[in-house]
């Protein structure tokens, strides 16, 4: 777990760099990184002073002159990214939040919301990069402390705001938070963002055994104050449970290592990935209603959902809604598996999940690309993009898929599917 310690607000950048310095390896970082379909962009870290406390600062620089984005455009880049399971669904929840946030103070809809600071390359990298730095690091939980922000006016695209930001404080909503009287933006929104996102439990530093600690230094000196994030990274623990504990950071967390999507850097070999299982039962619901509602929770960062058909009280017809999704997120999905069902009640369980090692390749039939996942023993065609093809060539979906595996094992003969 990691407990993160916003005694002087959070950034995205100081989130990012507080990672680094409690010992996520920066080439992971950045090759995983590398992965978003975007250039004109690079991370650089140094080590700084602030307040006296030596702290690593994570910096973004960026040649390309783009900073406005859609929500739907950061979606693509997430998705095109090809990132392990976790990875992307920490960072597509973030930026949700961040877009649920910007729709209700602009009076938009979600898919309308347009970003700006939010939608540059730096805030990219620092959200996609913290996430990143957290499974290197083998984290399955986040807890941070409350949250500092500081007071009078900043300045932002839509001209002078109040300090908290109203965006902060709409992120906020739920999350213990203080005032510090310092006329500076200690909580940034893509701090908050990440925070109130991953976060699942708040207060001081849990009975844990640590393992790493790290800061993350803010742009500025601030007097009498560091401007510093930290935090401490280790496994949990109560008064009756602190042996066997694992007694140092994994050493194992080369790119080439991070095949299975969402994996974890556990103690044990065969630790699996935590998930959380959200169930509502429905008797009132038409089809078209069922499929928006697995749409609505797998949009919003599910790994998995699917309808099942029942028989319930006096003999009624009904469908339960299942959504598999990241205990991070468990809170966010049940409500919107609430709102988009109009259930009175959503149940969950838990458990752990082992999702096979599996990479991603592309192949051409008759000129058109077609994406295929192999693993598991198998090669298989994206089914979004064989149907695709197979309404340009008026063809079988069948007989594309067909010809789209067979052409990535020719092309693969040396494989094992």
């Amino acid at each position: 777990m990691a407990w993160f310690h916003c005694f002087a607000g959070v950034a995205g950048d100081m989130a990012l760099g507080s990672l680094l310095d409690a010992g996520a390896d920066f080439d992971e970082v950045v090759a995983l990184l590398g992965r978003l379909p975007f250039g004109g962009w690079a991370l650089e870290r140094s080590s700084v002073l602030r307040g006296g406390i030596t702290a690593t600062r994570a910096e973004v620089t960026a040649t390309d002159s783009v900073v406005v984005r859609t929500h739907a455009h950061i979606v693509g880049l997430i998705a095109e990214a090809r990132l392990p399971d976790r990875i992307a669904t920490r960072a597509l929840a973030t930026f949700a939040a961040l877009a649920r946030v910007e729709a209700r103070l602009h009076g938009r809809n979600v898919d309308q919301v347009h970003f700006h600071e939010v939608g540059g390359h730096d805030t990219i990298v620092d959200i996609v990069g913290t996430v990143a730095a957290l499974e290197i690091l083998g984290v399955d939980e986040v807890e941070s402390s409350p949250i500092a922000t500081g007071m009078g006016m900043v300045r932002s695209a839509h001209g002078m705001l109040p300090n908290p930001a109203p965006a902060v404080v709409s992120l906020l909503e739920g999350v213990p938070t203080w005032g510090r009287d310092i006329p500076v933006e200690l909580t940034t929104p893509t701090g908050a963002a990440l925070i109130s996102t991953l976060a699942t439990a708040y207060g001081p530093m849990p009975p844990m055994r640590v393992e790493s600690s790290g800061f993350g230094a803010g742009s500025r000196e601030i007097d009498d104050l560091p401007n510093l994030t930290q935090v401490v990274v280790g496994t949990r623990s109560t008064s009756h449970q602190v042996a066997g504990a694992r007694s140092g950071p994994r050493e194992d967390h080369g790119v080439a290592d991070v095949p299975r999507p969402g994996g974890l850097g556990g103690a044990e070999a065969d630790a699996g990935q935590p998930f959380v299982l959200l169930e509502a039962n429905l008797d009132d619901a038409t089809g078209e209603q069922l499929a928006h509602a697995v749409a609505a929770v797998l949009e919003a960062g599910a790994y998995d959902a699917w309808l099942t058909p029942v028989i319930m009280k006096k003999g009624r017809p009904g469908t339960v809604v299942s959504a598999l999704c990241d205990p991070v997120a468990a809170h966010r999905l049940r409500k919107v598996l609430r709102e988009e069902t109009g259930s009175f009640g959503v149940r969950s369980s838990g458990g752990e999940r082992w999702p096979a090692a599996r990479t991603f390749g592309s192949v051409l039939v008759d000129g058109h690309p077609i994406r295929v996942k192999i693993g598991g023993g198998r090669v298989k065609a994206e089914y979004d993009d064989v149907a695709a093809v197979a309404r340009q060539l008026g063809s079988p979906l069948r007989e594309i898929a067909r010809r789209a595996e067979s052409s990535w094992r020719a092309a693969h003969p040396s494989d094992e599917f």
